[in-house]
């Protein structure tokens, strides 16, 4: 097996990331599915701040990381990979389904879970839905979030390979399906079939509560038919659905790094009047 040393991991990702990045937001440019509720010159830099934040806080905390943990798993003979012999094609494959499996499970688990919905609201608050939302959460949030991926790598004995590529994938999905932009209706429902989309996504950040409450997935949109949390559209239109918590909907609470920060410490605020639907209690 390759050692880790000799796969320049974090090239691989930034390069992917940047590259991702400036196609999704220049789609957005020329094609944006709907209005910006506020500014992207007050959004972005604070979206931006945050998930630069959350890499530093990573590093820091957790300096073995995915692919580390893949590499110790490996080392030391750790996981199921390690012991089957599995051909690495199978391997890889399993590996990249089952990872993103969990990443779905999580994700359901972060909207049952009262004290981990408080992190995952900072997500949600967001009352646009674009690139920089796919970036958008709490530093606490993710470091849970890196703990239980590398508990499901020691546990399978990912391969490296395998490891890398479901991080590039995951954020690359995750910046696309959250992209204010519509593939051509001809062709969505035939990639939705696959992969989240970011028509399919965007039911999942609405403020009413059976919406949000639906298509958990980032990447493979079958575990929500599977397990019966798909939602095909939205009540409303998507131009003109709701999108945020209506708990937070005030732009000064829930745009600034610092209220992104403090919000999960915070009690909810009373609903909007001219905001009726109800959204996520915490």
């Amino acid at each position: 097996m390759e050692p880790v040393q000799a796969i320049p991991e974090a090239a691989i990702r930034l390069g992917a990331f940047a590259g991702i990045f400036a196609v999704v937001a220049l789609w957005e440019m020329i094609s944006p599915c709907r209005d910006a509720a506020v500014p992207k010159r007050h959004r972005w830099p604070n979206n931006l701040a945050i998930a630069g934040l959350n890499v530093l806080v990573l590093r820091a905390a957790v300096p073995l990381a995915a692919v580390g943990t893949a590499a110790a798993a490996a080392t030391h003979g750790w996981g199921l990979f390690n012991v089957v012999t599995a051909g690495p094609v199978a391997a890889f494959l399993v590996t990249v389904i089952a990872l993103d499996f969990a990443i779905w499970l999580q994700h359901r688990l972060f909207h049952a879970v009262p004290v981990l919905w408080r992190l995952h609201r900072v997500h949600h608050a967001d009352m646009d839905f674009d690139v920089t939302t796919g970036l958008r959460f709490h530093p606490f949030e993710m470091l849970l979030s890196i703990l239980i991926k590398m508990g499901c790598i020691v546990l399978m004995g990912a391969p490296i390979i395998a490891v890398i590529a479901f991080e590039v994938i995951l954020n690359a999905t995750s910046l696309f399906n959250h992209a204010n932009a519509r593939l051509p209706r001809r062709i969505e429902p035939y990639v939705r079939a696959l992969i989240v989309t970011p028509d399919m996504h965007r039911v999942h950040h609405s403020v009413l509560d059976d919406e949000m409450n639906s298509n958990f997935g980032f990447n493979l949109s079958l575990w929500d038919r599977l397990f019966g949390t798909y939602r095909a559209d939205p009540r409303s239109e998507h131009v003109s659905m709701t999108i945020g918590l209506s708990q937070w909907r005030g732009a000064q609470r829930v745009v600034g790094l610092a209220s992104m920060l403090l919000m999960p410490f915070r009690t909810e605020g009373s609903i909007d009047s001219a905001d009726p639907e109800s959204g996520r209690s915490a």
